[in-house]
């Protein structure tokens, strides 16, 4: 008898009335806007009893479990209100008159980001501002009218930058090792999509190489590659995205001046490249060609590197340096050089806001706790540091008594911060008009840029003399 057959108005006996079989078979997970996710999918091969009438998905943050729902009657179903800079995976049920089938498997990853304005300040002779042109600008000018950008990175005169769509893009130097990942070692003054993928989840930019992970969880990089920077096995250049290996748990990833750390999906910590200064972390001071493993604990969380040092976050807040010592940034109280991860005191309440910044000759650490203090230490030069003088500390020091700040960022010669109520500060070396005041003069402790409160997200990475921030659409 077909299924869902009655006898008499009643259900046969011993029979189950039918719910759809089989499940929805997943697609992508993308972009569909501002804090939001689409999800494609296909119809259930089987729809037992009766037609879909509509089908559920679920986004589930990878870190806290949380779920987020949405409906629609077909493919793609767009999930909304996401967390910022949370990653998701995605999955679908459909229903019919019976009620709802089995879930689909987990799509790929996708980090929520909201679509933002671009602008940028200071030095621009590479073009690297995004302006279309090579002029320095001392007040905050804005990248385009696009009102899409979701996360920024700048190296030595190159910027990066992901759209909410998961579309990469890049500008400024690509000479002379194409770092751009154009297939060239051309400079752009306005920015330049980096292939056709909308699959990036997170780029970060050293001096003169590229790292990336797509949403598959793979890892990518591009550059210059004489200290085997890239991971390949090599110390070839190469112009365009490469791929590090075969794996597909990589989750983020941070660049230095010839180094690269990452973090995979198991909370592992690894390092490629340049070593010199014990930059990797490995206990040695050798370079290394492909990714090798520092020690074995998985419970790394965050990442960046400054220009021959590196910092990671755990899991249970502490902070950890190595690398570079010189003029302090690693916190240990002295300017000694560390070839392995050394605790940064014995707090436990350092957030993911934080990062190393310096030139070739100098190096600091800039971050905020959880109680939303900001520390700065290492080079004080152009009063980057905000301590009101130009001295090196070599262990931590709260900037001021405030407890309201939210980012923070710094480049060679300054540093740049946002606060809770949205607005922007800089202070530090302002030759260029980097620090967006209007004028070239240096500040040794925080100043006001504009009047703004809708700044959000600032760039990463240590590009010297010029920054790009991130904010609400006017």
């Amino acid at each position: 008898m077909p299924i869902g057959d009655t006898l008499g108005g009643f259900i046969r006996p011993g029979y189950n009335p039918l719910l759809v079989t089989d499940a929805p078979t997943i697609g992508a997970a993308t972009s569909g806007g501002s804090l939001a996710i689409s999800i494609a999918f296909t119809a259930p091969s089987d729809v037992g009893g009766g037609a879909i009438t509509s089908y559920e998905a679920f986004a589930t943050d990878t870190v806290t479990a949380a779920v987020f729902t949405a409906s629609g009657s077909s493919s793609p179903v767009t999930i909304t209100g996401l967390t910022e800079d949370q990653t998701y995976t995605v999955t679908v049920s459909a229903t019919n008159a019976y009620g709802p089938s089995g879930i689909s498997a987990a799509s790929n990853s996708f980090q929520a980001a909201l679509a933002l304005e671009l602008w940028v300040s200071g030095y621009n002779n590479k073009g690297q501002l995004g302006v279309g042109n090579l002029t320095n600008y001392s007040s905050p000018v804005q990248v385009g009218a696009l009102t899409d950008w979701s996360q920024l990175s700048a190296g030595y005169l190159a910027a990066f930058a992901i759209k909410v769509d998961g579309t990469l893009w890049s500008w400024g130097q690509g000479a002379y090792y194409g770092q751009l990942g154009h297939n060239s070692t051309t400079n752009y003054s306005s920015p330049v999509q980096v292939g056709a993928l909308t699959t990036w989840l997170q780029v970060t930019s050293g001096t003169y190489h590229t790292a990336a992970v797509r949403t598959d969880n793979t890892l990518w990089s591009w550059g210059r590659n004489a200290q085997g920077t890239l991971g390949q096995g090599n110390t070839t250049l190469y112009s365009s995205p490469v791929q590090v290996g075969a794996l597909t748990d990589w989750l983020k990833v941070a660049a230095g001046y010839g180094h690269t750390i990452s973090i995979k999906t198991d909370g592992t910590l690894w390092a490629i490249g340049w070593n010199a200064r014990g930059q990797l972390g490995d206990g040695s001071t050798t370079n290394r060609s492909s990714p090798v493993q520092i020690g074995a604990l998985t419970t790394w969380s965050e990442v960046q590197c400054g220009l021959w040092m590196s910092l990671a976050t755990k899991t249970d807040g502490t902070l950890w340096a190595w690398g570079e010592g010189n003029d302090g940034p690693l916190g240990q109280g002295n300017t000694t050089d560390y070839s392995s991860p050394v605790q940064v005191g014995a707090l436990t309440t350092w957030t993911a806001q934080f990062n190393g910044g310096g030139s070739e000759t100098t190096g600091r650490t800039v971050t905020v706790k959880t109680d939303g203090t900001a520390w700065l230490w290492g080079a004080g030069n152009y009063g980057a540091l905000g301590h009101n003088n130009t001295t090196n500390y070599s262990s931590p020091v709260q900037l001021g008594a405030l407890t309201t700040w939210s980012k923070i960022t710094s480049t060679s010669r300054a540093s740049v911060a946002i606060k809770t109520d949205g607005t922007l500060w800089c202070w530090g070396g302002n030759a260029y008009g980097e620090l967006g005041t209007g004028n070239t003069t240096d500040y040794s402790s925080p100043v006001q840029v504009g009047a703004l409160t809708t700044w959000v997200n600032l760039q990463k990475g240590a590009g010297p003399s010029w920054l790009m921030a991130l904010k609400t659409p006017s």
